[in-house]
């Protein structure tokens, strides 16, 4: 029986939703996989600080190093990519010890184990209340990350009420949804276009969906879009 629960540590906020046996085993991730990046952000500030591609001289942790290769394809800073970091890490440790289905939700960026068919909304403010996909069941791991100038804490530059996308990576997922929020400057359509285009040819990238005020964009393999009813509460922010 899945059963969800909120957790949070630090800026973390995650809804984890599994069999309650692995609930442990994801948090205790969560603490090991925060323990790392704040090592490394001790060590060198830069790795937090820039906004740029950016690779440590000498040996990381390889999630230290994934970070810095799914921002690098998404020409972003390493950060970009810690809430899709911590929640894939968590989901991998679910799976390892014998978890066939396991979901976190890190604030809007979300790492999906499963062989059940399951719903994910879209929260972009009043404009696409109820809007979701119905992601069906596959094999491996899969990130659905979403990135917004004005809902949630994402650091975004442009102007897009959200933007998601989809990738079997999903750090990959979460650099290049801050990399298209970031490409959201216009509400021209030929720059919506073209902002999505470049974003869907980054190789790994299976398609985004952008919502910019009562506008929609979407390019590539999408799951079946719905109307979902959840209500907001099940949004994950911090709550303590």
């Amino acid at each position: 029986m899945l059963e969800r629960v909120h957790f949070e540590v630090g800026e973390t906020a995650v809804t984890i939703i599994s069999e309650p046996e692995y609930h442990g085993i994801a948090k205790e991730s969560i603490f090991e996989t925060r323990d790392i990046i704040q090592r490394q952000i001790g060590l060198d500030p830069l790795f937090r600080d820039t906004l740029e591609p950016y690779l440590p001289a000498g040996s990381i942790h390889p999630i230290l190093k994934r970070m810095c290769e799914a921002s690098a394809m998404a020409g972003v800073g390493p950060m970009a990519t810690v809430a899709g970091a911590v929640a894939d890490m968590a989901v991998r440790s679910m799976r390892d010890a014998g978890a066939r289905n396991a979901i976190v939700d890190n604030g809007g960026d979300i790492a999906l184990l499963i062989e059940v068919p399951v719903d994910v909304g879209i929260y972009s403010g009043e404009f696409t209340s109820g809007i979701g996909f119905r992601c069906e069941p596959r094999e491996g791991i899969f990130g659905i990350c979403t990135s917004s100038r004005t809902v949630g804490p994402s650091i975004s530059f442009g102007r897009a009420d959200s933007v998601t996308v989809i990738s079997e990576n999903v750090l990959l997922a979460d650099a290049c949804a801050t990399r298209l929020g970031n490409d959201m400057v216009s509400h021209r359509e030929e720059d919506l276009k073209g902002a999505i285009e470049q974003v869907c040819d980054i190789e790994g990238v299976e398609g985004a969906f952008v919502v910019m005020g009562e506008k929609v964009a979407m390019k590539g393999r999408l799951p079946h879009l719905i109307r979902t009813t959840e209500s907001t509460g099940r949004i994950t922010t911090r709550e303590f």
